[in-house]
């Protein structure tokens, strides 16, 4: 267990970014298939969300308890 939470981190390193990450590709999978006419978007949306994500994660680690 201690090498697959340690492969974890180093990849990713943090829930709301998996998450995130992964919300943001089952949408544009969503709108390339449900909505084709917002394809050609697909990349600004994903560099949006990527950045929301980064941001959340920031903030809530710049405003944290433990950091003070």
């Amino acid at each position: 267990m201690k090498v697959i939470n340690a492969i974890y981190n180093f990849i990713v390193g943090d829930w709301i970014i998996l998450s995130g990450i992964v919300l943001a590709v089952l949408v544009l999978a969503l709108i390339h298939y449900a909505i084709p006419a917002l394809s050609p978007f697909s990349g600004v949306i994903l560099i949006v969300a990527s950045l929301l994500v980064l941001i959340i994660t920031l903030s809530r680690e710049a405003y944290s308890q433990h950091r003070h």
